[in-house]
Parts: structure tokens; C-alpha cells; sequence
């Protein structure tokens, strides 16, 4: 058994490469071989998303305050809030984020492939990230 202790390991902002505005990440798990999961609680102020990237094995977001928006290539804006699960299959172009006015908090779960649990790939477009969400 391995207790890490709240406060143990620090939270860090997401860096400029993988996000645009701010975004704080807090480590959750990172599973030693031959474990592959891999989790996040991320903190996206409003206007705060990822850059367009890929996970090898797919990715699971469990919202759990505010209100922010997710996108596949080629699909339209999604409005998501606290309570959803959001699921993108294995090599599913996406992003994800806060609203332009809200915050937003989800717990990211992907599993690593050959040690990389994602891709990373450009910044959303601002007419992207703008376009009327539709809701689920």
C-alpha cells in the first residue's frame, strides 16, 4: 500500500505548450509498470483550454464543478457541466475547457501506451473555441 499524503505533491500550472490561459494541474495517479493509468484533477479558469491532442488508449473526464466545453475534430462544441462523464475514443483528435465566463474542474483518466498516455498537437483556434456549444 502507498499513501500519498494531501499536499504532497504540488500542484502545477499547464504549461503554454498544451494549454491556452491558465490551467492548474494536480496529479493523481500514475500507475508504475504494468500499470497504465494515468489521472489528472485539472482547474481551468474561464477562457482556460487544452490544445487540440490524441490518447493512444482513449481518455475519461468525470466533470466535477462549473461548466466548460469539449470538441472532436470535425464535431460540433459540446457544452459539458459538473456530473458528466465525457469519453473520447483511442486516437480521438479533441479538446477540452472551461467556459469563456466559468470555471471549470474535471478529473482526466487515460491509460499510457508504450509509456505516452497522449499526444500533444496545435492551440484551438479562437473561432473554434467560440463557435455556439450544442448540449448532449
Amino acid at each position: 500500500m502507498d499513501i500519498r499524503r494531501c499536499g504532497s505533491t504540488p500542484t502545477r500550472k499547464g504549461p503554454s505548450e498544451y494549454f491556452t490561459g491558465t490551467a492548474w494541474q494536480d496529479p493523481v495517479a500514475e500507475s508504475p509498470e504494468p500499470g497504465r493509468l494515468r489521472a489528472l484533477l485539472v482547474t481551468f479558469e474561464p477562457g482556460a483550454r487544452t490544445h487540440w491532442h490524441t490518447h493512444p488508449l482513449g481518455q475519461t473526464l468525470y466533470v466535477l464543478t462549473g461548466a466548460g466545453l469539449a470538441q472532436s475534430e470535425n464535431g460540433p462544441v459540446r457544452a459539458i457541466r459538473a456530473g458528466d462523464v465525457v469519453v473520447f475514443a483511442p486516437g480521438e483528435r479533441h479538446w477540452h475547457g472551461a467556459g469563456p465566463a466559468t470555471m471549470m474542474v474535471h478529473l482526466a483518466m487515460q491509460e499510457a501506451k508504450d509509456g505516452a498516455a497522449v499526444a500533444w498537437l496545435e492551440p484551438v483556434a479562437d473561432t473554434d473555441y467560440s463557435a455556439p456549444p450544442t448540449i448532449p
